[in-house]
């Protein structure tokens, strides 16, 4: 497995392009802070240059490249197999209802007898993240790993993009197979949060809108939590999502995309089940960097991998807008848990996935979570 790295910006890549990466072994991840419109050119660029190459890529609230936020808005990652098979299928999404159906649609057409991992990109926007990830399970056991990320656009709720078939779609989703003997992976997430005031009752919601905890309209007790920050929603509540306790009393953690005025209502980026129990919760700043730090020691590299080795990180933008200028700190933490011969690049977005103890992915909000690939021979 050989790798590369590169930044654009001013309309010009940091250093010339290597073209001998480019196979149909050879796979480009791009993640970007342009709107859709601005990432057409460079992405043309690139396409010149890797012909034969898979691509995927995001739209994010921030590129993360080692221990650092990147100041370019258009980063590339370009990375040329050995050995290990890859395969890139992508869809177009219509409605939010369509979310689980993606997601079996994706599952079908890359299950194969030697596929090993997958690694999904969907717009941040216009899916519903955990009918998504459930139409993935749907199709797979607990056994096949599931990574990937809901596309941002820097807060601005407005629209998120992702690369399909090599094109821009602002209703996309694209998941791509890793198959073979000598690929390898390695995953894990950890969030930083702590739950504070009274566990409430959902009354009403639907899907992922939430109309109403204990009989009362659940925008309304956001904004009584939030107080002046109430004026500055959806973003404000990015800080004080939602855990949702579980059969097992896992908690699950939603956060905000949208609110309804008319309705009162809120939307998440995953269900909110009618029914369940949810608590506020709120950041605790040196939490979340431990929890960085321990996702990073949880991946067991140091034992895992030999040569060279690619770490995708996804954290979530309101990690970012809790973490302020301390950002880089979760970054750094990671860093200093990696081997040597390792790149770490990444994208802050509103909503992480990754596998669980019992599935193969869930939806996750306010996590950092980490995606490891290597080849090594079987």
């Amino acid at each position: 497995m050989k790798l590369q790295h590169y930044s654009y910006d001013n309309e010009q890549w940091d250093r010339p392009l290597d073209a001998s990466l480019d196979s149909s072994s050879t796979l480009v991840i791009i993640f970007s802070t342009y709107s859709a419109e601005k990432v057409r050119e460079p992405l043309q660029k690139m396409r010149e240059t890797y012909k034969d190459a898979l691509i995927i890529g995001a739209s994010t609230a921030g590129n993360i490249f080692m221990d650092s936020v990147e100041e370019s808005p258009f980063s590339m990652t370009v990375i040329k197999f050995d050995t290990s098979k890859i395969k890139l299928v992508s869809t177009h999404i219509q409605d939010m209802q369509n979310s689980f159906e993606s997601g079996r649609y994706l599952a079908k057409n890359l299950k194969e007898e030697d596929l090993k991992f997958i690694y999904v990109l969907s717009n941040g926007l216009h899916t519903n993240g955990s009918e998504l990830v459930d139409g993935f399970n749907d199709v797979f056991d607990s056994k096949l790993p599931i990574s990937g990320a809901l596309a941002a656009d820097d807060g601005k709720f407005k629209s998120t993009w992702i690369i399909a078939n090599g094109s821009i779609d602002t209703n996309g989703i694209s998941a791509i197979g890793f198959y073979g003997d000598s690929i390898h992976y390695s995953s894990s997430y950890k969030d930083g949060l702590d739950i504070f005031g009274i566990q409430r009752l959902v009354t009403r919601s639907k899907a992922n809108v939430l109309y109403e905890l204990d009989g009362k309209p659940a925008l309304e007790i956001y904004k009584e939590y939030l107080g002046e920050q109430s004026q500055r929603l959806p973003l404000s509540a990015l800080s004080f999502p939602l855990a949702i306790e579980t059969a097992t009393k896992e908690n699950i953690t939603r956060t905000v995309l949208a609110v309804d005025e008319k309705e009162k209502s809120m939307t998440f980026a995953g269900d909110i089940p009618q029914g369940s129990y949810v608590s506020f919760m709120k950041a605790n700043l040196n939490r979340v960097v431990a929890g960085a730090n321990k996702a990073a020691e949880e991946l067991h590299l140091d034992t895992l991998y030999d040569g060279e080795l690619l770490t995708i990180a996804v954290s979530c933008i309101g990690r970012r807008l809790i973490l302020k200028q301390r950002t880089e700190e979760e970054l750094e933490a990671i860093v200093e848990m990696m081997p040597q011969d390792s790149t770490l690049i990444g994208m802050y977005s509103f909503g992480e996935i990754s596998p669980t103890q019992n599935k193969c992915c869930e939806l996750h909000n306010q996590t950092m979570t980490l995606m490891a690939i290597w080849e090594r021979d079987a």
